[in-house]
């Protein structure tokens, strides 16, 4: 298995967690510990590999006893590629990989084991993984057992709208969650937060050499001051030219921390048959890292009862189609649609338009509790989808072919549809 995903979303403690259920753990780190590489410069034969790691690290390597985790693999491609002899040869044991900027590694090799190495897409904690965290697990179980049909008590949709609103500025990567439930200081967590901005430029430049640090940041600070907007790249103010700041936001992408939001037509399945690359909207992977960078007012979003004052709703748009993505399958990687049509006498836009088993529903996201429902009313009318849906600070409720739910519902409504 191969673990994909940004950097420190949790992929290493995940796994040493689920070592903890196996006798013997082994895992080999390839930035820290060089002198393994040679063990893989030779013969890739994955008995002889567990037999060498066996006796350099004093640990048994025995199928199903055994959990073997290679970490930072892309700092060793040979590793990578083992994976598929392990896969054919020594399939009893249990491997798994993970890495940062792995998609990087995986794109310059020339082949990648199709169809031997299963991949995992692992993203920053979904709300519902907060409220657990957090130990409100009463909290949770009325949650998900709450529909427009069934809508909860207005206190305990009051408490979930302040928990939403704290997972707003604290977003899912799992260090700040970690700090927050400990000890509920967002001085703190924001700490952390500046300290995992800070890794990431500090990134930039390993992504590719042909593009200049200065651009990647600067590409990078645009995608957060034009939340919630189609993408210009003029309005990055750079002084390098298209095609270098179009690169610089396609390695963007590829390493995860940011994320497309392409227009469809949305006149049939898949969805990604009638897109546009040329038009879309661009998130940020986490709104915690989203709202450090854009500077926001914590206590706006903790106080007020409208989130329209944060950055016209931005953030809310953001949370949700990070939502959407987590409920996804995690062994492929997930898509976001948009739509939107442009005339003299119906400009409309739908935030998100999603694939609900066989059906293509549009959803809209209101960072209040008032507003209204033309662009939806318009695509239903066009489209004819058998119902839309809308999410805000409202309970759950009905409007005739419209389906209300509280902006925290986002990942229980999206996740009934996978399997």
């Amino acid at each position: 298995m191969l673990i994909r995903g940004a950097r420190q979303v949790g992929k290493s403690t995940a796994v040493r967690h689920l070592g903890g259920q196996f006798d013997h753990f082994l895992e080999v780190n390839f930035e820290e510990q060089r002198q393994v590489h040679k063990l893989f410069e030779t013969d890739l034969d994955p008995y002889q590999i567990c037999q060498n790691l066996s006796i350099l690290y004093n640990i048994p390597i025995i199928p199903g006893k055994t959990l073997l985790f290679f970490d930072e693999v892309q700092a060793c491609i040979p590793a990578i590629s083992s994976l598929r002899f392990f896969y054919e040869k020594y399939p009893e044991l249990h491997v798994i990989a993970a890495g940062s900027l792995l998609e990087f590694a995986l794109a310059d090799m020339p082949s990648f084991g199709v169809g031997r190495i299963r991949s995992m897409f692992m993203y920053p904690l979904t709300f519902n993984e907060f409220l657990e965290a957090s130990g409100e697990t009463l909290l949770l179980e009325a949650k998900k057992k709450a529909s427009p049909e069934s809508p909860l008590t207005e206190p305990v949709h009051q408490k979930l709208i302040g928990m939403l609103k704290r997972f707003l500025i604290l977003g899912g990567m799992p260090e700040a969650v970690a700090a927050y439930v400990q000890d509920h200081d967002f001085i703190r967590c924001s700490q952390i937060l500046d300290d995992i901005i800070t890794s990431l430029r500090a990134d930039f430049a390993k992504y590719k050499k042909q593009v200049p640090l200065l651009r990647i940041s600067e590409i990078f600070d645009s995608v957060v001051q034009q939340a919630g907007d189609k993408f210009i790249y003029a309005k990055a103010h750079s002084e390098s030219n298209h095609k270098q700041m179009k690169e610089a936001v396609d390695l963007l992408i590829m390493a995860g921390w940011v994320l497309p939001v392409t227009h469809t037509s949305a006149n049939g399945l898949p969805l990604g048959a009638e897109s546009n690359p040329k038009k879309r909207k661009l998130h940020v992977l986490d709104t915690g890292i989203f709202q450090r960078i854009l500077g926001l007012p914590l206590n706006d979003i903790l106080l007020e009862n409208d989130l329209e004052v944060i950055n016209k709703g931005a953030i809310a748009e953001q949370y949700a189609g990070l939502e959407i993505l987590k409920a996804g399958s995690c062994y492929r990687p997930g898509s976001l649609y948009f739509w939107h049509r442009e005339a003299k006498s119906s400009n409309a836009e739908i935030d998100y338009v999603v694939q609900a088993g066989q059906q293509i529903i549009p959803v809209e996201i209101k960072s209040g509790k008032k507003g209204a429902m033309k662009s939806l009313h318009l695509f239903m009318q066009e489209k004819n989808p058998p119902y839309g849906v809308r999410f805000s600070l409202e309970n759950y409720a009905t409007f005739e072919k419209i389906r209300v739910y509280p902006l925290y519902a986002v990942g229980d409504w999206m996740g009934q549809f996978e399997t």
